[in-house]
């Protein structure tokens, strides 16, 4: 196999050899590069001998000497995986992409599956796109965190929810990474009276077993929304089927702590909302092992906002900023604002909950409001001199996301020109909200 190059740096080692856009990187020492964690895993043992295949079918070879480093070959290409990213294989029950309306952007309905993607950027695999050979290659390399997607450690049950005869077949796969000394940080995704309850005690234990390979267990509900004609009937959580969720993780995760130091496993923010339940305070998550997960996001964005308008002096500011949020987080942000209106005399914030017309009331975090639900709901409000709303909404370039675009496609210039006002981006980070709302420059 070999991986085409997509440009090459003026000025650097592989530009002085004359390898040009177009080539192929064939193989490092022999050995065949697939994608960037080959390269990446190869290029380190220095020196060390690239081979590359001209458009003409000319083959030379480059050697990189000891001490000299990697981006001193100047070599770009075409994507970061240097092929086609894997798309998922299963047909799971609960799966999100499948419950998108019709129309979207086509990017939405890829399915992610990939390995690779896990290692680079924190993506959740399932195991079910594995082969041998990526398997014998995470150990060999020592690829390590992977984050998987479990939902169940029974195997006949895994393979009625992702709808794969195979899914049962590679849980065996978390053990074998376990004794290669591979840690993982594993997910359930809950649905109601399916891979809860007894079910859910059993994921537990099982995966409580291969501590410390397996680092943490975050469990998340399903998400439903109005899109799930002809797809396997799920409810969504009721406030008791929520807190039964949460009794059997926090009832597991005291008893871990006190055998081994950690809880372990940690239930989704989501699961403490929907079951009408004040969230744990900040000792009980640790590290926040599973925060991009969803779980935890409350109490840290809290106690960050709290210690910085805290420790700060009482101000004057004569303006009003409004904030537009999903209905989970709406209650959290109204108290904040109250908190910020008392340290800043003549600051109002008004605090608006947005739902989710577009995929359904069920639906409720900042992240999946779209850009009409956002325009439609606050047209004609009161919105003062800027509107500051979550920049999960919008996707584009990091950090500003000014040229970027929500859900439906709606862009972030078309809400600015809609709405008459500034949209201010706000990260997930409570310090950083507290100076958006105080106008508090470092």
């Amino acid at each position: 196999m070999a991986v085409k190059i997509s440009s090459v740096k003026r000025f650097s080692k592989c530009w002085l050899h004359s390898v040009k856009a177009g080539d192929l990187l064939i193989s490092i020492d022999g050995k065949e590069i697939e994608d960037v964690l080959d390269y990446d895993f190869y290029i380190d043992f220095t020196p060390c001998t690239l081979r590359f295949e001209t458009a003409s079918g000319k083959v030379k070879e480059i050697t990189l000497k000891e001490g000299e480093a990697a981006d001193s070959l100047g070599l770009q290409f075409e994507t970061y995986l240097m092929d086609k990213q894997h798309s998922c294989r299963n047909k799971c029950i609960f799966c999100f992409v499948d419950q998108l309306p019709k129309g979207m952007r086509e990017s939405l309905y890829f399915k992610d599956d990939d390995s690779r993607l896990s290692f680079l950027f924190g993506n959740y695999i399932t195991l079910t796109n594995l082969s041998e050979h990526e398997v014998e290659r995470i150990i060999k390399m020592h690829i390590s965190p992977i984050n998987i997607s479990v939902h169940t450690m029974n195997p006949e049950l895994r393979v009625m929810m992702m709808k794969n005869k195979n899914a049962g077949e590679c849980l065996k796969l978390i053990k074998r990474f376990a004794d290669a000394g591979i840690t993982m940080n594993t997910q359930l995704v809950l649905c109601p009276d399916i891979n809860d309850g007894k079910e859910l005690e059993y994921s537990l234990n099982e995966l409580g077993a291969l501590y410390p390979a397996v680092q943490s267990i975050a469990a998340v509900p399903v998400g439903i929304t109005d899109y799930r004609e002809g797809l396997y009937h799920i409810e969504p959580y009721t406030v008791e089927g929520a807190g039964e969720v949460i009794d059997i993780i926090e009832s597991f995760g005291n008893d871990f702590k006190l055998k081994n130091g950690t809880r372990l496993a940690y239930p989704a923010d989501e699961f403490y909302l929907k079951a009408q339940r004040e969230l744990p305070e900040d000792a009980f998550y640790e590290d926040y092992p599973q925060f991009d997960n969803g779980v935890g996001m409350w109490t840290l964005f809290k106690k960050e906002f709290d210690e910085f308008v805290e420790n700060m002096p009482e101000i004057t500011l004569n303006k009003t900023v409004s904030c537009a949020t999903g209905a989970a987080v709406y209650p959290l942000i109204c108290e904040l604002a109250k908190k910020a209106e008392k340290k800043a005399q003549g600051l109002k914030v008004n605090v608006y909950k947005i739902e989710n017309e577009f995929f359904g009331k069920n639906i409720t975090v900042s992240g999946l409001i779209v850009g009409k639900d956002l325009t439609g709901q606050l047209k004609g409000k009161d919105l003062g001199d800027e509107l500051i709303i979550s920049s999960s909404m919008v996707k584009g370039t990091y950090p500003e996301k000014v040229d970027g675009v929500f859900l439906d496609d709606v862009t972030y210039a078309q809400a600015v020109e809609e709405l008459g006002t500034k949209i201010t981006l706000a990260e997930n980070d409570g310090k950083k909200f507290a100076e958006l709302l105080l106008e508090v420059t470092e």
